[in-house]
Parts: C-alpha cells; sequence; structure tokens
C-alpha cells in the first residue's frame, strides 16, 4: 500500500533508543519486501519477535498438478466443494505458475488457537461469502461481503468469522500486489482519472498491543509447507509502527466503473496488479451508448495471457448458464467470446447488474487436482449453436 502512515507510539527519529516509563527499550523491527527495496514498515514491539520456544514437525500443502499443461477452455463450480473448519485445510489452490496460485477457501470456524503468516506470497482474498475481522500486528479490518483484502507477506494474522458460511477466492503472489501504477502520479497518488481513490480503502484500525506470555503457535507457510513455530510472546505486542506495508481492504462495490460510446477493453475494469498477472472488476454500469453499440464484447484472441473469470453475482451477460461462485479458464492461444445468443441479447440494452473478478496471468497456469472434481464437462464445447450440455462430473 503506498499510503504512509503513522500509528500509535514512535520515537522522533527511527533506529534511536525507545524506551517504555519504566525504562525498557522497545524492539524494534523492520518488515520489508524485495529485500531494502520494496515497501516496508518499522513496528516497535514490547518483547523481541525473536522469542521461539518450540518448532513443530513441517507438512505440505503443495498442490499436485493434474493437467501440466492446458490449451481447453474449461470450467469450475466452486461451490461444489466441501467446506472446512480450519482455515488452512479449507484452501484449496485450483491453478499456479511460477509467479502466482489461484484457489477458493471455505473455512467454518475462525483462527482461534494459531495465528498465520505466509512467508511465500502476498494474497489477494476476495469474500464471496461471510464477514469478520481480519486482525493483524497492524491492528484490525472489518470485512465483508466484496471485499479484496490485501495482505503483504510476512504479516502475521487471524481470521474471525461472524458465521460458518465463508467462500473465499484467494490469489497468492510472489511478487507484490499492487494498484495500477497507470492510476498514480510520480508520488503515488491516484489520479483524477482512476476509478478509486484513497478514500475508498479500509485500513487497519484499534491496534491492540498485547503483552502476554505463553504458548502461541504461528503457523508459517514457506514454500508450499506449513512449518509450526510456538513462539513465547503474543505477536501481537505492538505499540506502534510506521511505513508503508500493512493489510488493507477495498470494496468492489467502490470501484467506479469507466465506460464510452462503444465497448470499452478489459483494462478499464483492471484494480490490481501483480508479477505478470492482473486482477479486474466488472460491476454493475450502464453499457455503451452509441446508437448502434454492441454491448456484448468482441471475440478475443488471447494470445499472451491465460483468462480467469470468478462469477460473483448477477447476469453475466456474456456468458449462458454461468451461476455464482463459477470460473471459467480461457487459456492464451484459444479465441474466445460471447456465447451463442448474447451478440443478439445485448443490443439495446442499459445497463448490467454483473459483479465478477477477472484474474489474467501472463504465463499458462497448470491446473492442480483439486480444481478436478468442481470441472463442468464440455464447456469447451458451448459456443456450438446448438445446445450443449454441461454436466457435472
Amino acid at each position: 500500500m503506498p499510503l504512509y502512515r503513522q500509528v500509535g507510539k514512535l520515537p522522533a527519529k527511527r533506529h534511536i533508543v525507545f524506551r517504555n516509563e519504566a525504562g525498557k527499550l522497545y524492539h524494534e523491527e523492520l518488515v520489508g519486501t524485495e529485500g531494502f527495496a520494496g515497501v516496508s514498515s518499522l513496528v516497535y514491539h514490547l518483547n523481541p519477535p525473536t522469542m521461539v520456544k518450540e518448532k513443530g514437525k513441517p507438512y505440505s500443502v503443495r498442490p499436485k498438478i493434474s493437467i501440466e499443461d492446458n490449451l481447453q477452455s474449461r470450467s469450475y463450480q466452486t461451490f461444489n466443494t466441501n467446506s472446512e473448519d480450519d482455515f488452512i485445510e479449507s484452501r484449496k489452490i485450483m491453478f499456479l505458475n511460477d509467479d502466482m496460485t489461484i484457489g477458493i477457501a471455505t473455512p467454518k470456524k475462525s483462527m482461534t488457537d494459531y495465528f498465520f503468516k505466509n512467508a511465500d506470497a502476498d494474497e489477494m482474498i476476495f469474500v464471496h461469502k461471510g464477514s469478520g475481522v481480519l486482525k493483524s500486528m497492524y491492528g484490525s479490518i472489518e470485512f465483508e461481503y466484496g471485499d479484496y483484502i490485501i495482505i503483504p507477506r510476512g504479516t502475521v494474522y487471524q481470521f474471525l468469522f461472524n458465521n460458518e458460511d465463508n467462500h473465499l477466492l484467494i490469489v497468492e503472489s510472489h511478487g507484490p500486489i499492487e494498484t495500477p501504477e497507470r492510476y498514480r502520479n510520480k508520488y503515488g497518488q491516484f489520479l483524477e482519472h482512476s476509478p478509486f481513490c484513497e478514500r475508498d480503502f479500509k485500513l487497519p484500525v484499534n491496534l491492540e498491543t498485547h503483552n502476554e506470555h505463553g504458548e502461541f503457535l504461528i503457523n508459517i507457510k514457506k514454500r508450499g509447507l506449513i512449518y509450526p513455530y510456538i513462539y513465547e510472546t503474543h505477536p501481537f505486542d505492538v505499540v506502534g509502527y510506521d511505513g508503508c506495508s500493512y493489510p488493507y481492504a477495498f470494496s468492489i462495490f467502490n470501484f467506479e466503473p469507466i465506460t464510452g460510446r462503444i465497448h470499452m477493453p478489459p483494462p478499464i475494469h483492471q484494480t490490481f496488479q501483480g508479477k505478470n498477472f492482473v486482477i479486474c472488476s466488472f460491476v454493475p454500469r450502464l453499457y455503451d451508448y452509441h446508437p448502434q453499440a454492441i454491448p456484448a464484447p468482441y471475440h478475443h484472441s488471447n494470445i499472451d495471457s491465460d483468462e480467469l473469470l470468478y462469477y460473483v453475482d448477477g447476469d453475466f451477460m456474456s456468458r449462458n448458464n454461468i451461476q455464482k461462485g463459477q470460473i471459467t479458464l480461457h487459456p492464451g492461444g484459444l479465441p474466445h467470446g460471447p456465447h451463442p445468443g448474447a451478440i443478439e441479447r445485448s443490443i439495446g440494452k442499459k445497463e448490467t447488474k454483473e459483479l465478477a473478478v477477472m484474474i489474467d496471468p501472463f504465463n499458462p497456469v497448470k491446473i492442480a487436482s483439486a480444481a478436478m472434481d468442481m470441472e463442468l464437462e464440455d464447456y469447451y464445447q458451448s459456443w456450438l449453436d446448438s445446445e450443449v450440455s454441461i454436466n457435472e462430473k
């Protein structure tokens, strides 16, 4: 997050003596990314963040690859999966390449007996179903349906859910997840033509400082393994921090769509960028207003990227038989476009209520075994003029 902020107690300068009222030193920690070249925050703890009591045996959460090389349009119903009590166990990676993973999570229980840290990747967690609070050493963020939650790698956090009905879309990125560079000036401020601005972001609030000793389990993800570490002190023992690295949330409902007289290209929907991928938001909007406009998109031959669309709500006007929670994969190298009848249906329409998240990886994705049970058959034939039945496997 490029917004610099100061929260809690801080010394006058960085890297100088900083004591509490009793004369005890606070412990300064630089939480940085990309070595010393990326965004960072300086965090001040009551206790050293290094006090490990025990470490457990690591276990693998690496996805098994079912399809290494794919050149077929496919579709998946992510609601066709069983919920799990545990947050980590509920995470199912469906697609991956060297830059990122894409998957879902359907946790029923809050993270009350452990903390989690992803040391592999930044995370984008889109809330399709559920609400609650994300707690971290930076404070708390209340989240709800439609929120994108961005969590920088290395952040220790807990998800506390309001109920058991939760469905999350998760992207893990091995590089930073950022807002689009073209919407920011050289100082990092959002420009006037940006589809959102600084006021739209939910930042951590209510910094809580826990001065607690005991046994605190942090499950750390690194290179596809979970390492259970037990620390002597509570990880949320922070009295203050400043910098630009911390979790934040952005509601898809705060994305202001860009429209035109004729059909606008997909980059106008871009919301985030990562290393070799983009994330876009399709939101309710007015259609094109040229008197002979065709609101449905033209056919597109996406040579240089795969396209994954996650359908959230509303009637996605360019597709037939699309349900909430469905993901379509259109691989680079094949043209895709509106389903039969969609172009004619769109002519003369004034607006759409569709809601969807699009992820475009610039390198081909592999398909993990967790996706196979969710796949809908014969989607690749769904552009035939005759109606093709798409049944669950």
